[in-house]
């Protein structure tokens, strides 16, 4: 259940609100939003008498949550959340364009991609070190390494690095070494890894399941702000379907739907999506119209010679001219670049 407080309340009636719903039985959170304070239960709100709180001094209205997830439903916390990424905020008017390889293959191929990025207007580098892949026997990532050598690109360029954690055995590695954490589509309902990952400091980057629902993606990300950090941006990185076009079936109609359950900031990732080079502007663009808060895009300085998905992705050359169209786009929907 959710109490909405009328405008001018004060903190003896907040106080005073908290108290009865807590002698219910449910743990309370507070949510202060720019225009709207909120009274969260966390629990069994059997027990808590609805009626006499609706007649309490301050009070304008409550209502019931159905949806499982409560930390990440936007009833609980109507403004949008911002989740810091280095000096950029995700989540806000600006959006955020996270850009760089699939992989990380050496010290020269990922301080080229990096300084291409961040001129034309990226605000991370992302780069996997350790990679989930279908074969065995194809190309499985650097692992340390890579993180080095992401690591001497951050020093470099002053870009913040994203990159995808595998196992529970890395959580304090990661915690340590990079910016923000990304979990793989894999991985998101690897809950014991949720589990870890909600004790960490970090921000971590939740890929939609390739097979998933969008309420069992936010039940991820409730794993996640359960354990105590709330920094979560989701990533629609496209669905499995019948269609064989393309690598995935790029989900657009999930940032609208999203952004209204979720208060979460919520990227889209056009290359893994469609699995194709030539694809990725486009969807990049209908992302952005759809209402998508930034990208993630694969960029390779050298795609046909790429360790992992060369395929679908863009140089830097075509990375800075998609820039230039998202501008435009960003200014037709009221956001930043």
């Amino acid at each position: 259940m959710v109490v909405v407080m009328k405008r001018g309340f004060t903190a003896q009636e907040l106080d005073g609100v908290k108290q009865q719903m807590e002698a219910g039985g449910v743990k309370v959170m507070v949510s202060h939003g720019q225009d709207t304070t909120i009274l969260g239960a966390e629990g069994n709100a059997a027990a808590v008498d609805m009626e006499k709180i609706s007649l309490m001094p301050g009070v304008e209205r409550i209502m019931r949550v159905t949806e499982p997830y409560k930390k990440a439903n936007r009833k609980y916390h109507p403004d949008n959340s911002l989740v810091p990424v280095g000096n950029a905020v995700l989540g806000g008017k600006k959006l955020g364009i996270i850009a760089g390889p699939c992989s990380v293959e050496s010290h020269e191929q990922i301080l080229e991609v990096a300084r291409s990025v961040q001129s034309s207007g990226a605000c991370a580098l992302r780069g996997g070190a350790y990679k989930p892949r279908s074969s065995p026997y194809s190309f499985q990532g650097l692992e340390k390494e890579g993180i080095h050598m992401l690591q001497e690109a951050r020093e470099k360029t002053g870009l913040p690095i994203v990159t995808e954690i595998m196992s529970t055995d890395n959580v304090e590695m990661f915690e340590m070494c990079v910016d923000v954490i990304q979990v793989g589509a894999r991985n998101m309902q690897n809950f014991d890894l949720l589990k870890q990952l909600g004790k960490t400091s970090k921000p971590i980057l939740l890929k939609r399941g390739m097979s998933s629902t969008i309420e069992e993606w936010l039940m991820s990300a409730e794993y996640i702000m359960a354990g105590g950090n709330e920094n979560v941006i989701l990533c629609e990185r496209g669905i499995r379907t019948f269609e064989t076009f393309t690598r995935n079936t790029l989900d657009l109609s999930a940032i609208p739907a999203v952004k209204s359950l979720s208060h979460l900031p919520v990227l889209v990732d056009p290359s893994h999506s469609t699995g194709r080079a030539w694809m990725v502007e486009s969807m990049a663009i209908a992302a952005i119209a759809a209402g998508a808060d930034g990208l993630l895009i694969e960029v390779h300085n050298d795609p046909p010679n790429a360790l992992c998905d060369g395929a679908q992705s863009i140089t830097p050359d075509q990375f800075q001219a998609l820039m230039e169209k998202l501008k435009a786009m960003a200014a037709l929907v009221g956001r930043e670049l």
